[in-house]
């Protein structure tokens, strides 16, 4: 005889982290923690606004308005609206059509696409407070990268599964569970729809317009999210523990004859409620590829100590780790092209998001100049450092001087993070040629102050250009 849902067993894996879910958002963060959302929340969103002027945005939006919808959410960058599992896709990937948005190294996640996208969703759809979403977004991060390390993270991918889908799908579903104020049990019956949906190939490395790569990281991830907890809302019932059990989640994904390892469930919810991983997740100071970031780094410090101009370089040498190398070693898009973006650097004195995008400036006389005289070494000691993402730049001016720096905690890492008006200052060199500079710095203001909003449907006008 079938037992009802009601006295299936729960393991207690589940039991903890659908509890800790269900009472998420009258859980006070610590002030440390608050900050750091509030920087992740923004600057999720500036990803967002510059997303719009992308080929992977462009897509995203087009694709949704041909759906239509009841009009739930916005979709960034517009004055569209359309359902909330819709416009967390659409938003999804804005946030992730380029190299811009954060990432967290140990789960080999991008949290910030898929689960501010989500959040943002579920919380207009709800009508939601600042408070609310920012409270939101934290769980989402812990629940995402515990996911995915639960899974072995780095080896997990290394398998070509899709770690940032993975960890992202149950990150959107946890925020968006507890913003629709679910208790425990619903809570369980949203994770046994993100179960059901959670898949990924590490096979998006071949998209060469990084369309599928912004579905991949942030679209399908926060859409599965929504799409669960709006299942339930509409009193769709499911599995009370998806984690434990017969034919269970681990149990489908036991790499154990590849990985050396089996999955370790109880990962999921070690140190919940201590250790909050929105305060471990890097965000870029560069919207470039990540292996740049250190190079760059080290680059603005010496322009910065040493009084030289573009003419007087005669050589530059540049050390990372094998595999950052690898993948930016004169790669033909400019945001990836590691000498290429330190040439701009040491042109220009800085590298901005309009820079870094132009394909224009990969034919200046004077970049291309610089550009010759820069050379990038794989260097096997700096691999050995991985995840760590060291850089050793070292350069020879025409009158003599030689100079060198080591980055050894880029900028934006939980070793080393940006401040307040760093992360601003980035932000606004995203959003403000979309949403002209005076709203865009509105934004910046009301996010900093996001737990005076009281129904997050006020940030409407700010995001619409």
């Amino acid at each position: 005889m079938r037992k009802s849902a009601g006295t299936a067993r729960v393991g207690p894996v589940m039991r903890k982290l659908s509890a800790y879910i269900a009472d998420a958002l009258r859980r006070p963060l610590p002030a440390d923690v608050t900050e750091s959302a509030r920087h992740h929340l923004l600057d999720t969103l500036a990803a967002m606004v510059s997303g719009t002027r992308l080929l992977p945005g462009r897509r995203a939006i087009q694709y949704v308005k041909a759906l239509g919808g009841a009009p739930e959410a916005t979709v960034v960058g517009t004055r569209y609206r359309t359902s909330a599992v819709n416009a967390a896709l659409a938003n999804g990937m804005l946030a992730h059509a380029d190299e811009t948005d954060d990432s967290h190294s140990p789960s080999l996640t991008h949290p910030g696409c898929g689960i501010v996208s989500a959040a943002l969703a579920m919380a207009e759809r709800e009508r939601r407070g600042g408070t609310a979403l920012l409270r939101a977004v934290a769980l989402g991060y812990d629940v995402c990268t515990r996911l995915s390390l639960s899974l072995g993270g780095v080896q997990f991918g290394g398998l070509g599964h899709m770690t940032h889908c993975f960890g992202n799908t149950f990150g959107a579903a946890a925020a968006s569970a507890a913003l629709a104020h679910f208790n425990t049990r619903q809570v369980r019956h949203v994770l046994a729809y993100a179960a059901q949906q959670a898949s990924g190939l590490s096979s998006y490395g071949r998209d060469l317009e990084h369309v599928e790569k912004a579905f991949d990281f942030g679209g399908m991830p926060a859409r599965n999210g929504v799409t669960a907890a709006t299942l339930v809302l509409s009193g769709c019932t499911a599995v009370d523990d998806v984690f434990s059990g017969e034919r269970n989640f681990f149990h489908a994904y036991d790499e154990s004859s590849r990985l050396g390892k089996r999955p370790d469930p109880e990962r999921l919810v070690r140190d919940l409620g201590k250790r909050w991983e929105i305060a471990h997740t890097n965000i870029k100071r560069w919207s470039v590829g990540s292996p740049i970031q250190a190079p760059l780094d080290s680059l603005l410090e010496l322009i910065r100590a040493n009084k030289f101009a573009p003419e007087d370089v005669e050589r530059v040498v540049i050390r990372v780790y094998a595999s950052g190398a690898q993948i930016t070693d004169n790669r033909d898009m400019p945001d990836i092209n590691m000498q290429h973006l330190c040439a701009l650097m040491l042109v220009d004195g800085f590298v901005t998001f309009k820079a870094a995008h132009d394909l224009r400036r990969m034919m200046d006389r004077r970049v291309l100049g610089m550009r010759r005289r820069i050379e990038v070494i794989a260097d096997p000691a700096l691999e050995k450092l991985r995840p760590e993402k060291h850089a050793i730049v070292e350069m020879v001016l025409k009158d003599g001087r030689r100079l060198r720096h080591h980055t050894r905690a880029v900028r934006g890492t939980a070793q080393n993070p940006m401040t307040r008006a760093e992360v601003a200052e980035k932000c606004m060199d995203l959003m403000a040629p979309v949403l002209e500079t005076r709203r865009a710095q509105a934004l910046c203001n009301t996010i900093w102050n996001i737990g005076r909003l009281a129904d997050t449907r006020s940030l409407r006008p700010l995001l619409a250009k």
